[in-house]
């Protein structure tokens, strides 16, 4: 027999009791907490840089758990999930309109909305997380229902009542603006408990409201605006396409040129 000093040699240090593994491999877990004003994307993207400044050798390789993990998670997947919102609601918005393109004019109102949420987060200094998605997903199904309001009545005294695209949209926003302000109105004051109110799980339901009420508020002011001159830029945009076509005849109230007709002033 031969003794093991032969060999080797043992000595009494401290060591861990067991060998954490994740999947295949021991692994380490070091827990972080962010200080107070420090966003959680912003920690993740520091432990990144300092990861690669380290220099750690090929067979080290770190990874998130845990909150850290699902931030990524939401992160990677926010851009396809707001895709299919917006593709889901022109395909929608394009069955019930028989058109490619005014689908295209409620859609227009979108990017106000979203403006508006996340500089109403800038200015209040808070996170673009989950709920802040959520929120700025519903701005999707509240807003355009201004352009809805307009649009559906426009296209209604066009094809009903043969009406020009001008004198249609410009009805449409005199009959249509009490229902859309009485509609925002309802929502933006419906989100104000959500932005201002306070107790137990308030932090987690004051981002969605502060979303809601600042993509409101712009989109609100802009879309009563935009929304017409949209509407007859896409209109004159689809008469030049059916003339190049060679299809359908030119619809009521354009003149030769395809230019839309204003009223006259009296003196």
């Amino acid at each position: 027999m031969v003794p093991l000093s032969t060999f080797a040699h043992f000595e009494t240090v401290p060591a861990s009791l067991a060998l954490n593994h994740q999947g295949q491999f021991p692994a380490v877990t070091i827990s972080f907490d962010v200080a107070k004003g420090v966003s959680l994307g912003r920690a993740v993207k520091d432990l990144a840089r300092a990861q690669k400044e380290i220099g750690m050798p090929a067979s080290v390789h770190g990874s998130f758990q845990g909150t850290a993990r699902a931030f990524e998670g939401s992160l990677a997947n926010e851009g396809w999930l707001i895709l299919a919102a917006i593709v889901t609601v022109y395909i929608v918005l394009g069955v019930l309109y028989e058109s490619y393109i005014h689908p295209v004019t409620i859609l227009s109102t979108l990017p106000s909305a979203g403006v508006g949420a996340i500089l109403a987060l800038i200015l209040l200094r808070m996170d673009l997380g989950v709920i802040s998605l959520i929120g700025i997903i519903l701005l999707i199904g509240i807003v355009k229902k201004n352009a809805i309001m307009m649009i559906d009545f426009a296209l209604d005294a066009e094809r009903n009542e043969g009406k020009p695209p001008y004198d249609a949209i410009y009805e449409a926003c005199l009959l249509r603006f009490r229902p859309i302000m009485m509609t925002t109105m309802a929502a933006l004051f419906g989100a104000v408990p959500l932005a201002f109110g306070s107790g137990t799980g308030s932090e987690l339901r004051r981002p969605l409201g502060v979303t809601i009420i600042g993509g409101l508020l712009i989109s609100q002011v802009l879309t009563l605006y935009t929304t017409p001159v949209v509407y007859l830029w896409f209109d004159r945009l689809g008469a030049a396409m059916r003339r190049l076509r060679g299809g359908a005849a030119e619809p009521a109230g354009r003149g030769p040129s395809g230019t839309l007709p204003f009223p006259e002033t009296q003196g």
